[in-house]
């Protein structure tokens, strides 16, 4: 699409998607817990049910306590000039290795040896 196609409102386009992976190491399984515990006992607005589900695979599993603990939208509600629309997050459990072509974040090798010349002569 180009950017002649681009939805756009009165001034510009008016919705953007963003799009993030990350991929984290848990080096402390037991504060990651701890700390998304703490996080579903503080939210009053959970209901007890959904609050024994919640803590229960939590306990389960660290991919689960992170899904609580990170929210899009702490993300973006800093950025002024935007209000987020609509936000979707899972966390799940991955083979990583930073060698592998899966993990490159460059699409050709153009742009790596840009990046890597743009970092020698800013340097």
């Amino acid at each position: 699409m180009s950017t002649t196609e681009i939805p756009r409102g009165e001034s510009g386009p008016r919705y953007v998607r963003l799009q993030v992976e990350l991929v984290l190491e848990v080096t402390g399984q037991q504060e990651v817990t701890a700390a998304a515990l703490e996080h579903i006992a503080a939210d009053a607005e959970m209901p007890a049910e959904e609050r024994t589900h919640a803590e229960a695979a939590v306990k389960q599993d660290e991919s689960e306590a992170l899904a609580y603990l990170i929210d899009p939208f702490d993300l973006v509600t800093t950025v002024p000039g935007i209000e987020l629309v609509q936000a979707s997050w899972s966390c799940a459990h991955t083979e990583y290795d930073p060698d592998s072509e899966e993990w490159d974040m460059y699409d050709d090798d153009d742009a790596a040896e840009e990046d890597v010349e743009e970092a020698t002569t800013t340097a």
